[in-house]
């Protein structure tokens, strides 16, 4: 059908679905749905697919006829049914994978951002260096060029975190991902250093797991945690075998929110984690 949108974006679905969520919430059917809103069900579904988009008028006269009273949530999703900005990501869409023009959208929208990593320094911590030295072992067949790109990517999605509108940023790093070196013993020195400048920054706070912790059975939660405009609308994301998934169901949200909880607790507080950075820098 001409005006669907071919590959919508996981910010466009994850509308979507939300829209969904509370249909099923009222316990209508698309079909009862469409009537009341005076369209056809196949629009009904095409709103909620992500692959035709909703004006905020229609848009609050579904949440009405869903009997939906939380005006935030309400509002939140109006803003995501009308913010239609191109962002810096887009320059790269035909030329990286969809997920990964997606982690840069949800970045740029969200309000915090919390990540557990365990093997490698997060992405938004990492040195140009670091993450040349990552793309290209994980991917020997790239051309320069293409690990150039990559490499670029990464870097500018710094900018939530280093921009001149920071989100508030925790990290939670076990040791070991401070110690693999990833590159040479030079490059590994810069990126520690690196990570201890950033978690001086008022918007970052990093924390690390040593190994030398008792009891800690936490190593399978890695994740980034992205907070949206009211909880309904935070997202994770985690590694998969083609890219990053998104996870938004409320069981799950909950879960990992109660995961970084666990992990945060377990970790050194932020001034022992920078003096346990600056040691291991020493040692190098």
């Amino acid at each position: 059908m001409a005006g669907l949108r071919r590959e919508p974006t996981a910010r466009q679905v994850r509308l979507g679905i939300e829209l969904r969520k509370l249909r099923d919430a009222a316990g209508l059917t698309g079909r009862e749905a469409a009537a009341a809103l005076g369209v056809s069900s196949a629009q009904i579904n095409h709103i909620e697919s992500g692959l035709s988009g909703v004006s905020e008028q229609r848009l609050r006269r579904l949440a009405a006829i869903y009997a939906c009273s939380d005006g935030k949530l309400i509002d939140a999703l109006a803003v995501m049914a009308t913010t239609r900005g191109r962002g810096w990501w887009e320059e790269y869409r035909g030329t990286l994978p969809t997920p990964f023009l997606d982690l840069p959208e949800l970045e740029h929208h969200a309000h915090y951002r919390w990540d557990v990593e365990f093997l490698h320094v997060p992405g938004l911590l990492q040195t140009e260096e670091y993450a040349r030295s990552l793309f290209s072992y994980v991917n020997p067949e790239f051309p320069q060029d293409e690990v150039e790109r990559w490499v670029e990517h990464r870097m500018k999605r710094k900018v939530v975190v280093e921009g001149p509108e920071p989100i508030p940023y925790e990290a939670v790093i076990h040791e070991a991902a401070l110690r693999i070196r990833v590159g040479d013993q030079t490059g590994t020195r810069a990126q520690l250093t690196r990570v201890l400048e950033l978690s001086e920054a008022d918007n970052v706070t990093v924390r690390v797991i040593p190994f030398a912790l008792n009891g800690f059975g936490g190593a399978g939660s890695a994740m980034v945690y992205a907070g949206g405009p009211v909880p309904q609308l935070d997202a994770v994301v985690r590694d998969g075998p083609n890219g990053p998934v998104f996870i938004d169901a409320a069981a799950q949200l909950s879960r990992y929110r109660t995961l970084f909880r666990r992990v945060e607790a377990a970790s050194l507080e932020p001034e022992h984690s920078r003096d346990f950075i600056h040691k291991l820098t020493k040692e190098l």
